[in-house]
């Protein structure tokens, strides 16, 4: 087989991709090593910036999205009980959308024009230094697809930057000690919009993914396991650590998900390796605080798109040499602010009291003072490219 660019990976990263060259004329083939269903059932963030929704509109897929998506004009913070709201159209004028991650990857999914072969197994990236080829087996027959790219968009523990040599790659990290214990639930979110809170016992998150299915959290420690928590010790925990109001005002039932995800911050430099690209969280993973994992794998994948396509119908190297670049630019100011939202909301047992009076006097600083919400507001709704 050939194909001008292997993508591997099919969640949202490697799908837009594949969807914005396929309307390019650039033809491409997505390996993934799970099956679609498996693909489709993950259960991720839900909060898309501007960027990202207009990248939806780019590639044709936001027919669902526009029809089904909850604009968010702001959130609410909340310290101990003292709530605060961050009012992002008046401050900044723009908004967030809400809409899950399994959606998105659902209409990209329904949208492929090109070829993808799900349950791939023991994919491998080969020559990416010289003349690029992709080899992986199913049901016991090994394949090849030589190809003039790879997109690495196979997530955290893929291949791909697995198969980069080891003094070629630099990464940065971070491995916060504590993670977060997420419900998912078929009753009405408690508020219209997004609720972060911070209390003594921990950080806790009112989310959602439509107005009759909920998304909770709340921070437990890194070695907690999901099987030590009912659903009556989760909703009686999450009910301590939210203000008397949000908490009466609280719908319980059934969850129908249940998992607990670690925090970590890692970026991996740089994202170019010859004919190899990495994009998405095989390049870089934020704590989930503020929002940015799928945002930022949303606006690599629109980078290395347009880098693409303008070589394809230009000749032009420009945008594959500046790839790297640009994408870590903006890669790092998503780090920072996800990295301080995490250190406001969070309690960090070694900091102490002192910690939390910090942790308290940001808060106080933040709720006196419009630049400080027009800081918050601006990264949060989406910087630009």
């Amino acid at each position: 087989m050939r194909t001008q660019v292997a993508i591997i990976g099919a969640g949202p990263a490697g799908l837009m991709l594949g969807r914005l060259l396929d309307l390019a004329g650039i033809d491409n083939v997505i390996l993934e090593r799970k099956s679609a269903d498996y693909v489709l059932g993950r259960i991720r963030a839900g909060v898309l910036e501007q960027g990202s929704v207009d990248l939806m509109h780019r590639a044709q897929v936001a027919d669902r999205l526009d029809a089904e998506g909850l604009v968010h004009h702001g959130t609410d913070l909340s310290f101990d009980g003292d709530r605060l709201r961050i009012d992002f159209t008046g401050l900044v004028g723009n908004h967030v959308t809400v809409y899950g991650q399994t959606e998105v990857t659902r209409d990209l999914m329904e949208a492929r024009q090109g070829e993808t072969i799900y349950e791939a197994d023991d994919v491998a990236v080969h020559d990416f230094d010289g003349q690029p080829y992709v080899t992986w087996s199913r049901d016991g027959v090994t394949h090849r697809l030589d190809c003039d790219y790879i997109a690495g968009c196979d997530g955290y523990h893929g291949v791909c930057r697995a198969s980069v040599p080891a003094e070629a790659l630099t990464t940065f990290e971070r491995v916060y000690p504590f993670g977060w214990l997420g419900v998912l639930v078929d009753k009405p979110p408690v508020a219209h919009e997004l609720i972060y809170a911070h209390h003594e016992r921990g950080f806790a998150l009112c989310s959602q993914r439509s107005m009759t299915r909920s998304r909770y959290y709340v921070q437990v420690p890194a070695e907690e396991k999901v099987e030590s928590w009912s659903d009556e010790r989760f909703w009686d925990e999450l009910r301590l650590r939210l203000n008397s109001e949000t908490a009466e005002a609280l719908q319980t039932g059934p969850s129908i998900e249940k998992s607990i995800a670690p925090l970590r911050s890692f970026v991996a430099e740089p994202l170019r390796f010859g004919r190899l690209f990495l994009a998405g969280d095989a390049a870089h993973i934020v704590p989930p605080t503020g929002a940015k994992g799928l945002n930022l794998a949303m606006s690599d994948v629109g980078m290395l798109a347009d880098a693409l396509i303008e070589h394809y119908a230009e000749a032009s190297q420009a945008g594959i040499d500046t790839y790297s670049q640009r994408a870590l630019a903006r890669i790092w100011k998503a780090e920072r602010f996800s990295w301080w939202m995490t250190s406001l909301l969070h309690t960090f047992p070694e900091t102490g009291r002192f910690g939390r009076r910090i942790q308290r006097a940001e808060f106080d600083y933040l709720a006196g003072s419009r630049a400080a919400q027009e800081v918050l507001a601006e990264n949060y709704v989406g910087l630009p490219g």
